[in-house]
Order: C-alpha cells, then structure tokens, then sequence
C-alpha cells in the first residue's frame, strides 16, 4: 500500500536537542551564576539524561524524577556544590529557556518542504507537552504537520504500542499506509515496526545497522525512500 502518512520523532531528529540544550544550560548557569565547568558537565549530563529518559520511556520513574534526577547526579558526578532550591530553580529555569534556543539538523526544512505536499506529516514525541508545542513553534516547523501526538495526550510512551494506535486513530490512517522516522533504535524504530508501521532510522551518529532496516545519516537522504 503507497504511503500516505509520516510520523516524525521531534528531538534528535528534527529538533536538534544536543546543541539546544547546550544552550539552555549556559543560559541558565549565568543567571544563578553556577561556577561550573560546562564542558565538564555537560560531558556528563548527556550520558546521565539519556538514562534517565530510558527510565521514563519505560514507566520506571516519573516525570519530576526525571527533571530533578537528572541534574542532581550529574552535580553529584562532577562534585559541585548544590542545594535542593538551586537544583529545583534550574530544573524549572530549564524547561523555560530550552524552547527558545531553536537550532535544527541540517535539511530539516528542506526535506519537510520536499514531503509536505506529497503526504500527511505528523509528530509523535515523548517529550512534555509544555516543551514540544513551544519548540515546534518557535523553530517554524509547526506550520508542516497535521497532528502532534505527545506521550503525556496518549498516557503511555514510545515504544509502547497505544501510542502508535493512538497516534494512527488522530491521524485517521491505517499502520500499513504510515511510516515512522526517529533517531530512537528502541522507541521509534522498534516500536513502530512491532506495530506495523515500516520506520526509517535516523543515524545521524552512524551506528551499525543490519541491510534489512531503512537508515539514512541526513535528513535529506530521505528522499531515496519518500
């Protein structure tokens, strides 16, 4: 069946997370003047973050653990002094400050524009909602896609298959008309697969795949399969 339907991951997909955090943390360090070496922490906080997100995925920790969680161990790794206060103001400061700060991989508009007259774009992410909506509209990617289906609408996360189900029910297709592109082995890639839908990874990190799973290093590579 042709497709017709695309279900795009947002962060490190789209959305170029890493950079944009970078950012954030930065912005944030100054205003509550945290004497520590960014570089140092951030070489840490990204390793801790992505545990902590796999955690979340998997229903193991809640969202303000993840928040709070993840800043205090990389505090605690790289031996800086904190205080609950300074961990809950930076938390909050940087969920505030990350959607302002809007750099996206290369040829995301370009291949968006390639595809939008062509099928339905759609998002599925498991980021917060307070977050993704801001991002998506401050980056000028919003004006692309017809439905936005976040974790916390659904009540589950990818790669749990509800949210596959309750993304292809908004989206009024069907798993074998739809096609799902993220940069997530696990969540976007397994998970769509284990519900139907054919996935596209995104290995902009170039990690070995086996010849039988669509990967593409750029997004413009895209346009050998779409």
């Amino acid at each position: 069946m042709k497709i017709k339907h695309i279900f795009f991951d947002l962060d490190h997909t789209l959305w170029d997370f890493e950079a944009n955090s970078d950012i954030a943390f930065e912005t944030i360090f100054k205003k509550y003047e945290v004497g520590v070496d960014l570089q140092k922490f951030l070489s840490y906080y990204r390793g801790i973050n992505q545990n902590y997100w796999k955690l979340y995925r998997n229903e193991q920790i809640t969202k303000e653990e993840l928040r709070v969680g993840r800043l205090r161990d990389t505090f605690v790794k790289i031996k800086q002094t904190f205080d609950n206060q300074l961990i809950d103001n930076l938390s909050i400061e940087y969920i505030e400050v990350l959607p302002n700060n809007n750099q996206l991989f290369d040829g995301a508009h370009e291949i968006l524009e390639h595809l939008f007259p062509r099928y339905k774009l759609h998002i599925i992410t498991n980021g917060f909602n307070e977050v993704q909506y801001k991002k998506l509209d401050n980056s000028g990617l919003s004006k692309y896609f017809d439905k936005i289906i976040t974790s916390e609408d659904a009540g589950v996360k990818k790669p749990n298959p509800i949210i596959f189900n309750f993304a292809l029910d908004a989206a009024q297709a069907t798993s074998k008309e739809s096609i799902m592109i993220g940069d997530n082995w696990e969540a976007d890639v397994m998970g769509a697969i284990n519900n139907g839908i054919d996935a596209i990874y995104f290995n902009y990190e170039k990690q070995p795949v086996g010849a039988n799973i669509k990967s593409v290093n750029q997004l413009l590579e895209l346009k050998q399969y779409l």
